[in-house]
């Protein structure tokens, strides 16, 4: 599958696995495109499916470190999210355990639940990143599905797609 820009990009189901994969070539380096998903201010503006918005409350990129934030809908609900990072490995690749939870980070037991594997590859220009999913069972995967997943991470791949190139006319250490 290809998207409007001619990027690579591929999203697949492995339900003998309970595995989610997802490739997704950018056109910005390894660099900025990992800063896009490791700084607060930069992700914020993109990690959600329009008209949505994701909101930090708090960042802490290290091994045993967390990112809480809610995605918030434009009538002000909040559905608030927790990824738990158990590798990051700059600028090449973070892995965490995440799951849907209250505004304080409790988590949510009756949500999905999943560990994300997060890849990234430079090639010049290009970037590309891979999504590694996968859940402890195929009723969790097939939850996340039924959510609208696919649609709304493609949504929001397409958000980074539109703010990288004005990421590249800035100075990303200045986030």
């Amino acid at each position: 599958m290809k998207n409007n820009h001619n990027l690579n990009y591929d999203f697949s189901v492995d339900k003998k696995n309970n595995v989610i994969t997802i490739k997704r070539e950018f056109a910005a380096s390894q660099q900025l495109v990992w800063d896009a998903f490791t700084k607060r201010e930069i992700l914020d503006q993109w990690w959600a499916p329009k008209p949505w918005q994701a909101k930090t409350k708090s960042m802490d990129l290290k091994i045993g470190g967390h990112w809480l934030y809610a995605m918030v809908g434009p009538n002000g609900e909040e559905h608030w999210s927790r990824t738990s990072y158990i590798e990051v490995q700059p600028p090449k690749r973070f892995a965490g355990d995440d799951a849907f939870t209250d505004s304080e980070g409790n988590i949510n037991k009756d949500m999905p639940q999943s560990k994300w594997d997060v890849l990234f590859t430079g090639h010049g220009e290009h970037t590309l990143v891979e999504f590694y999913i996968s859940y402890a069972n195929t009723k969790q995967l097939e939850d996340t599905i039924e959510m609208g997943f696919k649609e709304g991470i493609t949504m929001t791949m397409d958000a980074l797609d539109e703010l990288l190139p004005t990421l590249k006319n800035k100075s990303v250490s200045s986030y």
